[in-house]
């Protein structure tokens, strides 16, 4: 196999002439240099330097190498240099994939942070709810997934994200969500059993998958009239009276619920909030910055 120090000694020598005069412009001895052309043409498997009185004539083989080797040498050096960059966060990218609620309250802070500090790395940003988020994650078309599970629910246990990189970030628990006009609304707690009567209000699938399951476990089966991934839209459906709503905490923050009353739910329902990557991107420095910065939004 070629190596790239040995092209750089038969260029110097072409250069030169000489093995002394190459050691000399390399910095390093004579026998240095003999020993690393005699290593070339082994792996070349032909002559490449031939000796006239005093000075080194290059071969026709030689000629070809030599001509191929400052092409080489300079894709080379432009490699390292951009590998130097991004290891150093002067540049590089990162492709982030959040849930909706993720990305209008823990993102911002975190891409601005990123941003400030190391202007040189991109983040692009794309939304997908989990579980897709997670295939993307795997199928490699992003690098940092924001995404959640609840604690209870089938699969969502240890075993779910066991081949990735998981940062967890926060708690974020379930509010429910009425009229103000509700007879409800002011309650500082109701259990969910005391819903069931009234027409619900739903959220992404796995939310809504969730919901039944969480109402089913209080006794009764939501009738679920309208179901929207968009929060600001089931906060709208709640404050016109059409029914009630659970939202995460993180949901309601990013929405300005008008006509609509916040009550804590009763028995308490959280969900966790993670960042997650595969193992090998874990080590790349500008995936491990964006993890640091949505582990410090998280925290504010």
């Amino acid at each position: 196999m070629i190596e790239a120090r040995h092209l750089r000694v038969l260029r110097a020598v072409a250069a030169t002439g000489s093995f002394s005069a190459a050691a000399r412009e390399l910095g390093c001895t004579q026998p240095a240099v003999s020993q690393q052309m005699k290593a070339l043409e082994q792996s070349a498997g032909t002559p490449l330097l031939i000796r006239t009185g005093r000075e080194m004539r290059l071969t026709q083989a030689g000629e070809a190498l030599v001509r191929h080797a400052s092409g080489i040498l300079a894709g080379l050096t432009a490699a390292e240099e951009e590998v130097a960059a991004i290891a150093g966060l002067r540049a590089g990218r990162v492709r982030l994939v959040s849930f909706p609620s993720g990305s209008s309250t823990l993102v911002p802070t975190a891409l601005a942070a990123m941003r400030a500090e190391h202007p040189g790395t991109r983040v692009s940003l794309v939304e997908a709810e989990p579980p897709r988020s997670v295939e993307m994650l795997r199928e490699g078309d992003c690098d940092v997934a924001l995404a959640f599970r609840y604690a209870a629910a089938p699969g969502g246990g240890p075993g779910e994200w066991a081949d990735l990189v998981v940062r967890p970030l926060l708690t974020d628990r379930l509010v429910g969500l009425v009229p103000e006009g509700h007879r409800l609304a002011g309650a500082p707690e109701v259990g969910m059993a005391e819903l069931a009567d009234e027409p619900w209000i739903a959220g992404c699938p796995r939310c809504r998958r969730h919901l039944v399951e969480v109402c089913e476990g209080a006794g009764f089966t939501p009738r679920i009239d309208f179901a929207t991934d968009d929060y600001p839209a089931v906060a709208g459906l709640v404050g016109a009276g059409l029914g009630v709503a659970v939202l995460p905490e993180l949901a309601v923050e990013s929405v300005r619920a008008k006509g609509v009353a916040l009550v804590a739910v009763r028995p308490a329902v959280e969900r966790e909030v993670v960042a997650l990557t595969l193992p090998d991107l874990a080590r790349v420095p500008a995936v491990a910055a964006t993890l640091a910065q949505l582990q410090r939004a998280a925290a504010r």
